[in-house]
């Protein structure tokens, strides 16, 4: 170091030797255990690894490794992206010095966006399936009405409403435990619960406004039998369909000589109440369940600042023995441009700031662009891979 810096040569031709030389195989380390990565160039990687932080991110402290994989901190310039082998904060989880996992403490703009919606979509999922319930179990006045007239919007709103329901538990169990696969199944059940929502509301629609008292006569006439026409009645307190002589079922209060009015009257004003506020309460839930379903699409991948699960493809991930093919290109780039003595130097030091002295370094081969490689690189090649 105390000798003036020789001039940079152009390093072009020898470092392709070099490494092709590497990308030959006739290197150990790039048997089935280094990565791709071993083809990134050191200007790529973080700054970060050189610089002095406390847990405050302001002073100096000792020389320590970035947090790797990401977290909260993933977006920040300078931030590693990649795991590290004892990484278990893929999916929001932390570790503490016993073993146990503790949540995260610090929710981000994503999630708190999707605990807003998912509270929304539960409240009306879950009113939208108390209200079929009490239909189902007649607790409202005139509900047996619905469940013999309307059978089948009443069907799918249940099957909608349930469906809901189940939907809005997975996506409480994403949001809670940071879980992207549930929140996945979260955004494509929401679209299922959207195709389910918007069908009963377009059949009383139509039902109520292209001629409903046809269909009212026809249903009379044809769907609801003798039994559902006793229990329009008895709903109803009238007799028959125009008076009891017209498509009447006999009751105690039904008859012949019976006082009471027809039902058409009253079953088609019942019909048109009903159906105008099941259509109505259902368009009004469309534009909350499309907010909903926005906000899952956005932020379901977003949950923790990390993208996806904050891992590299398992042929890129970076290793210590990848780190060994890199710092050996490293050098060799070092030595062609300043010579073997800062080369070994520089080396040397890298070695000490990262903390790298359990890396494994690779048997170094002689050649014209690495020459300088005698006792000084010989001590960084001390340990092999295979004695790990």
């Amino acid at each position: 170091m105390n000798s003036p810096l020789e001039p940079p040569s152009a390093p072009f031709a020898p470092q392709r030797e070099s490494i092709r030389s590497f990308s030959s195989g006739t290197s150990p380390l790039l048997k089935d255990s280094t990565s791709l990565s071993a083809h990134y160039l050191p200007s790529k990687f973080s700054n970060a690894v050189v610089t002095k932080r406390r847990k405050n991110g302001k002073g100096a402290g000792g020389f320590l490794m970035p947090k790797q994989g990401g977290g909260r901190e993933a977006f920040k310039s300078n931030e590693a992206r990649m795991p590290g082998d004892g990484d278990d904060d893929y999916d929001g989880v932390d570790f503490n010095k016993n073993g146990r996992s503790r949540a995260k403490g610090r929710w981000n703009r994503f999630k708190w966006c999707l605990f807003l919606a998912n509270i929304l979509f539960t409240v009306y999922s879950l009113a939208g399936l108390v209200a079929c319930l009490l239909i189902w179990f007649n607790v409202w006045t005139h509900a047996d009405i619905i469940r013999v007239g309307n059978t089948t919007e009443l069907i799918i709103s249940t099957t909608a409403a349930s469906l809901a329901v189940l939907t809005s538990l997975i996506g409480w169990s994403g949001i809670i435990l940071n879980n992207r696969a549930f929140l996945a199944w979260y955004a494509f059940l929401l679209w299922i619960c959207f195709a389910l929502l918007v069908t009963p509301g377009y059949i009383t629609y139509k039902k109520r406004t292209f001629n409903l008292e046809g269909k009212v006569n026809a249903q009379w006439s044809r769907d609801l039998g003798l039994e559902g026409r006793l229990r329009v009645q008895n709903q109803l307190r009238c007799c028959g369909y125009f008076s009891p002589f017209i498509e009447a079922t006999v009751s105690q209060t039904c008859f012949s000589r019976s006082v009471l009015p027809g039902c058409k009257g009253p079953y088609i004003k019942f019909e048109r109440l009903v159906l105008e506020r099941w259509y109505t309460v259902i368009f009004s839930i469309v534009p909350a369940h499309l907010l909903v379903m926005v906000t899952a699409l956005l932020c379901s991948n977003h949950v923790t600042y990390r993208f996806g699960k904050g891992m590299m493809p398992k042929a890129y991930r970076l290793n210590m023995n990848t780190m060994a093919v890199i710092m050996d290109n490293y050098a060799n780039q070092l030595a062609e441009q300043y010579g073997n003595d800062v080369a070994s130097e520089v080396l040397a030091r890298s070695r000490s700031n990262l903390q790298l002295d359990a890396m494994p370094t690779m048997p170094y081969s002689h050649s014209q662009s690495s020459s300088y490689v005698g006792t000084k690189y010989d001590s960084l090649a001390a340990r092999s891979p295979d004695g790990q």
